[in-house]
């Protein structure tokens, strides 16, 4: 038995309004990605760990996604990156934290997991491990699409408006594109992440993203911090997705994994992390799968771009229901 479960971000409030013309694209490479891992991770030539890394490397490449190429764009004009992964054989975990120049930064995170230590490194640093690792590097030009530089324009232009909020600061870059002009509107990009159950009865996860657009200089969320954004242990992995503050101020991987634990409960510990979450202004989702091949996808938002491979069987959806 072999379970791969992915994440494509999740935002939005409101009732599902159907998909938009971008998300044929991203419902095409979510397949791509179930297809291509799932059957490599099924047949045991890949363990869960390089399941969930190749998983995670097939979002980052696609530029509708806000990881890798296509991340949104933060206040000063340039694309930050975070992303974690973690082992639950041994809890084995790393994490790079604002990198500027890596393609993949999950597959940096993933070095330094090899590594054993640190668990996290940040920035520069964090660029030039993965460099000298062999990650391929990218410039800020290569990263940047048209999409993230007319949202970030506008977003810059409303924040030069009399009578801006505060509110409007700390948005999600989901729920930013739904108030973008018409050249650039698209509803429901984000964060992307991979859970993943191998053969063996291993367990992974990994996160990865460009964050918030307009986010301030230096901002980390909740993807890089285990046991925030990742969590895997022996029983169950864990990769959210949503406003990063409130899943660091709850733990929420970790205390989802808590919750399963005593409770056994995977369903109801994971609607408990949301719950925990909304009253702090974090509207969002998350992906889990156990040891023994249970799996969860929910969120508390309009839409969440997601899918699951098990036992040959794809699925895929954005909204409520599954794509037929």
């Amino acid at each position: 038995m072999a379970i791969l479960v992915i994440h494509g971000g999740a935002g939005g409030d409101g009732p599902w309004l159907g998909k938009t013309p971008l998300d044929p694209g991203r419902i095409d490479c979510m397949k791509q990605v179930l297809k291509v891992v799932g059957r490599r991770l099924e047949s045991g030539e890949i363990d869960c760990l390089e399941a969930v890394t190749l998983a995670v490397e097939m979002l980052e490449d696609e530029p509708l996604f806000n990881a890798g190429q296509g991340s949104v764009i933060g206040e000063d004009g340039s694309i930050t990156m975070d992303a974690s992964i973690m082992r639950g054989l041994d809890k084995a975990a790393g994490s790079v934290i604002n990198v500027t120049k890596l393609r993949h930064p999950i597959r940096a995170a993933n070095f330094i997991l090899q590594r054993g230590w640190p668990v996290m490194l940040n920035s520069s640093a964090a660029d030039d491990f993965g460099i000298l690792s062999g990650v391929e590097q990218v410039s800020q030009d290569w990263l940047k699409t048209e999409l993230r530089q007319g949202q970030w324009n506008q977003w810059k232009q409303s924040k030069l408006n009399p009578g801006t909020t505060d509110e409007d600061d700390s948005v999600l870059d989901h729920d930013l594109e739904g108030r973008v002009s018409t050249e650039f509107s698209d509803e429901g990009m984000g964060t992307v992440g991979a859970v993943a159950l191998d053969s063996n009865g291993n367990l992974a996860a990994a996160t990865s993203t460009g964050g918030m657009t307009g986010k301030p200089v230096g901002r980390v969320g909740d993807t890089p911090i285990i046991g925030a954004g990742t969590w895997s242990d022996d029983t169950i992995a864990v990769s959210c997705t949503g406003v990063g503050e409130a899943y660091i101020r709850t733990c929420a991987a970790h205390s989802l994994a808590t919750s399963y634990h005593s409770s056994g409960k995977l369903t109801e510990s994971a609607d408990k992390v949301l719950d925990d979450v909304a009253p702090l202004g974090g509207r969002g989702g998350l992906i889990a799968v156990t040891s023994h091949g249970q799996l969860t996808m929910p969120f508390q938002t309009r839409l969440m771009y997601r899918g699951y491979w098990d036992n040959y069987n794809i699925k895929v959806g954005i909204g409520p229901e599954f794509e037929p």
